[in-house]
């Protein structure tokens, strides 16, 4: 099998384009799966202070013989506390058992509260102080994210959006990237496959391939340039999610797929959740 792919983000650092989310995990769960997961080859697993299961990726990460150099671990500042962002990292980092994160975004902008540019300025301080590798941001939208820039200086290494073959996002991901900021792609499967893995185009590049529909389309994330977390707890699943290195779709077959997107949005708009 092919190694797995690294992003080099803008800031210097290296994240693996592939990694386990544990999204409504409980922490009994987010413990087996990221075992599981460490276990089979990943090196990258996504939390949040609202997911309520960062101690489980802890114990795992202290149960793991995988080195903790090599594990990128990513947890989320929780909307309620972008006035109290110190604290919220380091009772993240006390569940976590660790003395630093290797990204830490924020996970909502909340613009009617209009706390997330002070929010950002904290997030730079404790990036300055080593607690947090690298910074950024999760379901922000250009105008967020311009106003973070031009009020700080500072981009975000990643936004972090909901993004599959629904909802393609195109137009902020190619903004994204004309500014170095790496897009990150949360429910990549569109949360179970519903709606897409039926898409005869899945189908048939699955039957081409010999892979299943979920490999199908997170290959259609790493060629698109994304990173991408699938959540899985079942093992055989997070297993299987991994095995995606061994080949790669042709141009045409990417083409083929972004006709599906449909702008479904699965999750909330981030100009309304607050």
């Amino acid at each position: 099998m092919a190694e797995q792919p690294i992003i080099k983000l803008h800031d210097g650092n290296m994240m693996p384009q592939l990694g386990l989310g544990v999204w409504q995990a409980s922490i009994d769960e987010a413990r087996q799966a990221a075992l599981k997961a460490l276990s089979v080859g990943y090196r990258s697993i996504d939390t949040a202070a609202a997911y309520k299961n960062e101690e489980g990726i802890g114990q795992a990460l202290q149960e793991s013989p995988v080195a903790r150099e090599d594990i990128f671990v990513t947890t989320k500042l929780w909307n309620d506390d972008q006035q109290n962002v110190p604290q919220a990292l380091e009772s993240s980092l006390k569940k976590l058992q660790l003395e630093s994160v290797d990204l830490y975004l924020m996970h909502w902008p909340c613009p009617e509260k209009d706390n997330y540019v002070d929010a950002w300025k904290a997030m730079i301080e404790l990036q300055q102080q080593g607690l947090t590798k690298s910074i950024g941001v999760c379901n922000f939208q250009e105008a967020h994210l311009k106003r973070l820039m031009d009020e700080t200086g500072v981009r975000p290494v990643i936004n972090q959006v909901e993004l599959h073959p629904m909802m393609q996002q195109r137009t902020l991901h190619a903004w994204n990237a004309m500014h170095q900021i790496q897009t990150e792609s949360w429910s990549p499967l569109a949360q179970g496959g519903k709606g897409v893995f039926d898409q005869a185009v899945i189908k048939n590049l699955a039957k081409k391939y010999g892979k299943t529909p979920a490999q199908i389309v997170i290959r259609w994330h790493l060629d698109s340039g994304l990173v991408v977390i699938p959540k899985s707890i079942t093992p055989s699943r997070i297993e299987e999610n991994f095995k995606v290195f061994d080949f790669r779709l042709e141009k045409p077959e990417i083409s083929e797929i972004a006709t599906l997107d449909s702008g479904n949005r699965l999750g909330p708009h981030p100009d309304e959740l607050n």
